[in-house]
């Protein structure tokens, strides 16, 4: 019985300082919790807008730059269309448009413009490695984001090889 009523006591004392320190913690409000989750590593957004074949905003409100690839421009205020730029970003349209979207992060956070880096996934299609695979764009393995780049460097070859997109048409 003694026993039972230590143990009963120590418990009741872990409770009480579990409950104290939790009182303590910051309490983050479900909103910024959700911003955070974007900023940090894994998250989900529905897309409302493609730029171009490497980036796209999500939800109204984040221009996303897809990681370790780069699609020939359409709209660059410095350079002029390139060669399978419509076809790239038709291609990224018909893969995420109004479709929602998992983000996943690497070692940096944003690029110099301040858009979101991230791999971009729906359902189980690596987006990001997709247009690589078809052609329509190439490796851009930028230190450190670097996770996937074996995988691009891959099927980038095998699209080289196999003329697929660009490749086929753009010298």
């Amino acid at each position: 019985m003694r026993r039972a009523l230590i143990f009963i006591a120590i418990i009741l004392a872990g409770a009480v300082l579990a409950a104290r320190e939790w009182r303590r913690a910051p309490q983050i409000p479900v909103q910024i919790a959700a911003i955070s989750a974007i900023a940090r590593g894994v998250a989900t957004g529905t897309v409302t807008y493609v730029f171009d074949g490497d980036t796209i905003e999500v939800a109204d409100s984040e221009r996303v730059r897809y990681i370790g690839m780069n699609a020939p421009e359409v709209a660059h205020p410095e350079k002029p269309e390139q060669c399978f730029g419509r076809e790239a970003t038709e291609r990224n349209r018909e893969l995420v448009m109004g479709k929602e979207v998992r983000l996943v992060s690497d070692a940096e956070n944003r690029d110099k413009y301040g858009r979101l880096l991230r791999y971009v996934w729906v359902g189980d299609t690596f987006v990001d490695l997709a247009l690589v695979r078809e052609g329509y764009a190439r490796v851009l393995a930028i230190p450190p984001n670097i996770l996937h780049a074996s995988e691009f460097k891959a099927a980038e070859q095998e699209a080289r090889q196999q003329e697929r997109g660009l490749w086929s048409r753009c010298k």
